[in-house]
């Protein structure tokens, strides 16, 4: 783990909140040269604190507003079955995030496709296609409380 201080914690604040805002930019909210802060994120960049960058989308203007969490139990926990539905779930585009988790199933996908049809098709044709799928159970969002995809930092001394 890097050392953080408070400019770093400002800083990737920053970024997460608008990454494509000039350097110049950051320097000014920041009261630093426009160098320090190049230094400051080539510095987060390669140790890693700063894996990539990219544009967030709004669902509804791609076609993928229908949101569902299918946990997933497999029949067996071998790791052979571990592996085989993990290089799977890779493989289908409308999982958009999977974690193996602890409890009653062993995974929990979150899926975006247009709607209900085109999740039934996606569950039929494709993920429960996988072997060695125990059972699944899906719930569906009603409406989104809270969404952020920044992770709140603080200095570590």
């Amino acid at each position: 783990m890097i050392k953080l201080d408070e400019t770093d914690v400002r800083l990737l604040a920053l970024l997460q909140e608008d990454c494509k805002k000039t350097t110049k930019a950051y320097a000014l909210a920041l009261g630093l040269s426009a160098t320090a802060v190049y230094e400051r994120i080539k510095r987060l960049e390669r140790s890693g604190t700063i894996t990539h960058y990219a544009a967030l989308l709004d669902k509804e203007m791609v076609g993928k507003s229908f949101v569902a969490f299918c946990h997933v139990k497999l029949v067996q926990h071998a790791k052979d079955y571990v592996r085989l539905f993990e290089r799977k779930v890779l493989e289908l585009e409308e999982v958009a995030e999977c974690y193996h988790i602890s409890g009653d199933y062993d995974y929990i996908l979150k899926i975006l496709v247009a709607d209900m049809p085109q999740y039934r098709d996606f569950m039929v044709t494709k993920l429960t296609a996988i072997d060695h799928i125990g059972s699944t159970h899906s719930s569906f969002v009603i409406s989104a409380v809270k969404h952020t995809t920044a992770i709140p930092v603080v200095p570590n001394k």
